[in-house]
């Protein structure tokens, strides 16, 4: 559901979107270093493959978002890393839409940036980086969650009515989402961390 298909949101919604992601783009792209690029390269690849994952959930599916690893990870240029590997996905497999590319990538990089600034900022002078990750990751992806409800809310309200509403699917369908990306970026950080710490580095 984090790959809204064509249609799925009003006009208004896709053009803000997209204006929001080509402006954090320009951004994101701004003073790039050749030395980023293999990084970039690499967590763009790791969320391209992750994302197309499925897990059967009841009636609906979630798939892997990466967004506290990915925001860890890259920072400011994390909008560049998703924005590419949906577009692939999009042109590729036809895994969401074209029209609201800008919105997908949204939906993922606020909550990157989030988990960038709020990473910088708890684990300066502080040994517990594995939980710190993971807590991160984890409020990431409610964020996540919590953004497109906003969206499709804002584009029908038809999306919200009724107790089996896409909304309250989406809530219940992402919650195992919560821990298992907690686990999983804990584990990844805390691996770096104690391996090759300069890549955490922004």
């Amino acid at each position: 559901m984090m790959h809204l298909s064509d249609g799925v949101l009003n006009l208004p919604i896709v053009v803000g979107t997209s204006i929001m992601t080509a402006g954090s783009l320009g951004y994101s792209l701004k003073g790039i270093q050749e030395s980023e690029i293999p990084k970039i390269s690499l967590i763009t690849a790791t969320f391209f493959v992750a994302s197309l994952i499925s897990i059967p959930i009841g009636p609906t599916s979630i798939h892997p978002l990466l967004a506290g690893l990915i925001g860890i990870m890259l920072g400011k240029r994390s909008p560049i890393a998703i924005f590419i590997a949906l577009l692939l996905q999009g042109v590729l497999f036809q895994h969401g839409g074209i029209t609201t590319l800008g919105a997908n990538t949204l939906l993922v990089y606020l909550p990157a940036i989030f988990s960038h600034l709020a990473f910088k900022r708890l684990s300066k002078k502080n040994k517990h980086i594995t939980l710190i990750a993971g807590l991160i990751a984890g409020m990431a992806i409610l964020i996540c969650v919590l953004l497109l409800i906003v969206l499709l809310y804002l584009s029908d309200g038809r999306y919200s009515e009724g107790f089996f509403s896409v909304v309250n699917l989406l809530v219940i369908s992402y919650l195992p989402l919560v821990i298992i990306e907690s686990l999983l970026t804990a584990f990844a950080v805390g691996f770096i961390y104690k391996t090759k710490p300069a890549i955490l580095e922004q």
